[in-house]
Order: C-alpha cells, then structure tokens, then sequence
C-alpha cells in the first residue's frame, strides 16, 4: 500500500519504526499529538494512522481509549513492535565518556541496568526520538540517549551498545486506523474485534453483560474500563475479542451485551497480528 501513515512523535520514534515495519511500502508523516494523527486522516492528508496502545511492560498508553470512540476512524489492523533500546552518542564517543543519558521517563525506567552499569545520570526528555536529536545537536560524547537504531541513522549518531533494555519481552501494540472500515470475510481466520460499550448502572450488570462471551466461547483478549464525562457512575469499557461479529458465537454474545448495555459500538473488525502466534 502506498501513500501516507500518520504517528504521533517525530522522526525515529518507535511508532515511526512500526509504521515502516507494518507498512514499508508507505511514507510516514510524523505528528505532535496523538489527536493529530487522527485529524490528519480524518482529514485526508494521512490514509493511515498508527496509534500505541499499550505496552507488555507500562502498560496501556494514557488518552488513546479515550480518542477512539469519537476518532470518526475504524480499527483496520494491529501491530507489534518490539522495544530494542539502544544507547546513542555523536560520532565518535564511547561509552567511557557518558556521564548523562537522555530519554523518555519509561525508556530511562527499561534501562535501569545499563544506568547502574555506567554509574551515569538519568536525563528525562519528552521522548526518545527528541532525545536522540538533541544528544546529536549537541555534539558532546559526555550526553548519550537512549532510543531506536532507527533514530540513530536519521541523526546521524553511533550505537554504543543495542538491546539494552532490561526486559527482552519488551513490546508495544498498535491499532491501524483508517476512514473507513476494512472488515474481513465472516469466515476468514484469526479475525479480532474491537468495541465499546457502556453497561446499564444497575447490580452485576457487568458480570451479566460479559456472561455471554464465556457461555458462547468467545476469548476476550482485553478489557479496559475508564469514566466518561467526568460521572463516577458512567463507565465506559474498551474490549478486544477474539472472532468476526457475524459469526454466531461473537453474535450471540454481542447481543447478550446489548440487552444489558446502553450502547454497543464496534470500532473495527480486522485480521489478528502473526505476533500472537508467536506468545502462544
């Protein structure tokens, strides 16, 4: 596919490296905001977005549950980009020479081995893409980042040491989003299905809505809730589930979570990642 995938960060970001992994045969058009990158296909000047949404070791990423509902854009896809930290410097440097590494909070907080080894001093950036530009900026073999190799090739800085990240499991999920909904045939393979749904405010309606999907079969790969309109009492929940909406066990249980919710909206239908293979 050819064409623009919009991300939020800047050049050499990891969303940037998962847009060139999933989609090499597209250009990427960096963001500052995850709601940029969603007003720009909204808008027409991106066919993609690829939006982080959670993380195997932070966890899920703030304010995308939030922006998906009223995105006015459809899950078409799923991506899995594995986190390989590597420590940059200028050309030239060596690890001798690093007193300060510069990088995202939750990157410096992966790398808490790599800080102890070198007895060096943590440096919270906004992100680790702007970390690398900066250490490039300033030219000083003392400031090192921590970021991706792609990163280091759009700046121009040498790798010191790849993978050095604590966790080897490291690796963050994406949704692809899209203007319009790509969904596959009812009787295509490992299909997922993303929703949205609020349950009535009564006792148990959460544990009766859900009933459905374990009397039917169906597996339920994720679950976030979250509050709406500022109301402790409206609760709105995220779900990915295993299956095509058309087929019966999806479709029964869909319908079990209407009966017990006040509304139920499917965000996209789409082909599960070849990565969930790989974590069985």
């Amino acid at each position: 596919m050819s064409g623009l995938i919009a991300f939020q960060g800047i050049p050499g970001a990891y969303s940037d490296l998962a847009c060139r992994n999933a989609h090499p045969g597209m250009h990427t058009l960096p963001c500052p905001t995850f709601e940029a990158a969603i007003e720009a296909v909204r808008d027409g000047r991106a066919d993609l977005a690829m939006l982080a949404c959670e993380n195997s070791l932070a966890g899920r990423v703030p304010d995308v549950h939030y922006l998906l509902p009223d995105s006015g854009l459809f899950v078409v896809g799923e991506h899995f980009q594995r986190v390989e930290h590597c420590l940059l410097a200028p050309r030239g440097g060596t690890i001798a020479q690093v007193r300060r590494i510069h990088s995202h909070a939750v990157a410096l907080g992966q790398v808490r081995g790599l800080l102890r080894e070198l007895d060096a001093q943590a440096v919270v950036e906004a992100d680790t893409a702007g970390s690398a530009q900066l250490v490039a900026q300033w030219g000083r073999p003392a400031d090192a980042a921590i970021a991706s190799a792609l990163a280091a090739e759009i700046y121009g800085l040498d790798i010191l040491r790849a993978n050095v990240e604590d966790a080897a499991h490291n690796t963050t999920r994406f949704y692809v989003m899209a203007r319009e909904a790509e969904k596959p045939p009812a009787d295509a393979a490992d299909v997922m299905t993303t929703f949205v749904f609020h349950v009535r405010n009564v006792p148990a309606a959460l544990y009766k809505a859900l009933g459905g999907f374990a009397t039917n079969g169906v597996n339920m790969t994720k679950l976030e809730s979250y509050m709406v309109g500022g109301a402790f009492t409206a609760t709105q929940f995220l779900c990915d589930v295993d299956g095509h909406p058309d087929q019966p066990p999806l479709r029964r249980a869909l319908e079990e979570l209407r009966f017990f919710s006040t509304e139920v909206r499917v965000l996209g239908v789409y082909r599960a990642s070849p990565f969930r293979h790989t974590q069985q």
